[in-house]
């Protein structure tokens, strides 16, 4: 068994990162979806969609839900699902280096695997001192 991971992310921006992600990685080692809140989205809606999706996903080991915005809808919808019997972690702040972290380490449990996301979220951000 293995952790899902679900993206909840505002429009177009998840399935360009799985796109990349497929692109870098070739074969995605986790189970994958994603759904992308369009502006004027009902988060009721999203939220029954996110809830199905998640459930679909947890093959017994949890869900990893990687939202784009703290604060922002995706991420609202995200913090919601527990309370409905999701087994799940949530981490904001969604980037490649993220995705990709999460997607070498598919061995890891889910409260492992949501700290390997944020430190891969943060290890990927570089200032250029120029």
């Amino acid at each position: 068994m293995s952790v899902g991971v679900l993206l909840l992310t505002h429009e177009a921006m998840g399935g360009a990162l799985i796109t990349a992600a497929r692109h870098v990685l070739g074969k995605l080692p986790l189970p994958l979806d994603v759904i992308e809140v369009e502006p004027g989205s009902d988060p009721d809606t999203t939220l029954r969609d996110a809830t199905l999706r998640a459930r679909s996903l947890d093959g017994g080991d949890g869900v990893l839900v990687l939202t784009d915005l703290y604060g922002a809808t995706p991420c609202n919808v995200a913090q919601r699902l527990p309370g409905l019997g999701v087994h799940m972690h949530c981490v904001s702040g969604l980037n490649l280096p993220m995705l990709l972290r999460v997607l070498n380490y598919p061995e890891q449990k889910l409260d492992q695997l949501a700290q390997t996301a944020a430190s891969g979220g943060r290890g990927g951000i570089f200032v250029d001192h120029a």
